[in-house]
């Protein structure tokens, strides 16, 4: 890993204090290693829990085969795949199973034989994931577990039925698979398909367990955001990541640190901090705001050094434990600081906070009905972002961040549509950015590593294959162009005529 640092500004002039002076500190995951080694990469424990109530049925049914056969394709040798479905019950369908040419083939069997039918129980589909993964008597060095579901949980009773404005829902989630800080437990990343899916639900499912939620609004692309998702997991660098932080001039202290879901901690005296990072991607990316109380400068102090940031972390392919030293922060002091621009960095993220800190306080404005209130919430935002100096220079990411603004304020404007997308749209949007991880639509995925757009151009590629092999096949023939049946035998003609008869002669009878 590396890790780099930007100041707000490169100087402070000796004889001025500065309250809440901000610090970026980036943190970035090794590169994903070439293709000649990619055999070495950490291998994977994965379980699908798969919603096959009756309105998963039909089209919807063969896009998710489709997708689950994608995903099964792309696991290597090395990697265990176990299939749970639920309805109104729960089934493990495979045990984990090493995807060898055999236990692929066994699992591609067993897809091809789902069928849709029931309720929907979200809870037993957990509860029997928990069961594969705390039964394992071997671990592979990366988990993860797959929730899809286009229904609300018609089973287990949520919080909402005791009129509380937001859903905790943690009780679908069974207690081993509950994140506690130690890293033990696997992310579940959780899929929310449709306008009747309960998206409160499955955002509180993967806040609660390190996971990320994602809205699939159009069912064709239930391929391609497993997709993303499994290029991400097939490519974790890093596990147990923890940024440090320690200041070194006298009277430097850390104020807050803006680190989204990222559990931090600042000691009494801010003299120590640090946020613990947990698993990364290869490339992977996170970039934390700290905000730093630095006093008055000596009269001899032309460089003032702040802090010194270090990082350590569990390298997943080799299983060592890896101490990253970092660079210390240092600003000018001189006698008169000259005037200056924000730095780019700082300001660009600056600004990605705020629009995240209001897109979590419009589905708190909406969830009370206020929708007029979270609708202009957004688009103050957006405004105040395209007219901020990084805005109004073109920069992409503030143009991209605006555009994902300008989209939810629409969708939260009344409550109508506020149920059918608005609330999965933020959700998703809150997810994303409050662990700098996509799960956002997947033509616009601000945090995708090269892994997961790789593994989306392979989904789209082989979705194009596939539509273009069905339209190669000949069609039946339509009714107008049938064959005409071929003619009765002598002994069908006389039954039939026989059975008139009969017919006839009981109505004269009657």
């Amino acid at each position: 890993m590396s890790i780099t640092t930007h100041c707000e500004y490169p100087a402070i002039a000796k004889d001025a204090s500065r309250d809440g002076f901000a610090v970026l500190v980036h943190a970035k995951a090794p590169a994903l290693a070439p293709a000649a080694a990619k055999a070495a990469r950490a291998p994977l424990d994965l379980v699908m829990v798969l919603d096959v109530s009756g309105s998963m049925g039909g089209r919807t049914l063969a896009l998710l085969k489709q997708a689950v056969g994608f995903v099964v394709d792309k696991l290597g040798p090395h990697d265990r795949l176990s299939l749970v479905s639920f309805s109104c019950d729960a089934r493990r369908l495979t045990r984990l199973t090493r995807m060898s040419d055999a236990g692929r083939a066994s699992t591609e069997r067993t897809v091809e034989s789902l069928a849709a039918g029931g309720g929907t129980n979200i809870k037993e589909g957990l509860r029997e994931a928990a069961k594969v993964i705390d039964g394992r008597r071997y671990r592979n060095a990366v988990t993860g577990v797959i929730l899809l579901s286009d229904d609300q949980d018609n089973y287990t009773l949520s919080s909402r039925f005791y009129n509380q404005d937001v859903a905790t829902d943690y009780m679908l989630v069974p207690p081993s698979l509950i994140r506690t800080g130690d890293g033990s437990s696997p992310p579940i990343h959780t899929f929310g398909f449709g306008t009747d899916h309960d998206s409160a639900a499955m955002h509180t499912i993967a806040e609660a367990t390190g996971g990320t939620f994602a809205f699939i609004e159009n069912e064709a692309v239930i391929q391609d955001s497993f997709a993303q998702c499994i290029g991400g997991l097939l490519s974790v660098a890093a596990q147990e990541a923890r940024v440090a932080v320690e200041c070194v001039s006298p009277g430097v202290r850390v104020r807050s640190i803006k680190s989204g879901r990222y559990k931090s901690r600042v000691d009494a005296n801010g003299r120590t901090a640090a946020v613990e990072v947990g698993e990364l991607y290869a490339d992977e990316e996170r970039r934390f705001l700290l905000f730093v109380d630095v006093p008055k400068a000596g009269a001899t102090d032309d460089v003032a050094s702040l802090m010194k940031v270090s990082c350590t972390y569990r390298d997943v392919a080799t299983g060592q434990s890896v101490d990253v030293a970092g660079e210390e922060v240092a600003v000018k002091r001189p006698v008169e600081a000259p005037e200056a621009e924000p730095d780019v960095e700082v300001e660009r993220e600056r600004l990605r906070v705020q629009a995240a800190e209001d897109i979590a306080a419009a589905r708190a404005a909406a969830e009370r009905g206020e929708h007029a209130e979270a609708s202009e919430m957004l688009s103050r935002r957006r405004m105040a972002l395209r007219q901020s100096p990084l805005g109004a220079s073109g920069d992409a990411g503030c143009a991209e961040l605006a555009a994902e603004l300008g989209e939810l304020s629409e969708r939260v404007g009344d409550r109508r549509e506020y149920d059918l997308s608005g609330r999965a749209s933020l959700l998703c949007g809150m997810s994303a950015h409050s662990q700098q991880r996509t799960s956002v639509k997947v033509g616009r995925a601000r945090y995708a590593t090269p892994a997961m757009r790789e593994m989306v151009d392979l989904s789209v590629k082989t979705r194009e294959q596939q539509q273009q092999q069905a339209q190669a096949q000949p069609s039946p023939p339509s009714r107008t162009t049938m064959p005409p049946p071929p003619p009765p035998s002598a002994a069908t003609a006389a039954l039939a005529k026989n059975l008139v008869r009969r017919y006839h002669r009981f109505l004269r009878l009657k």
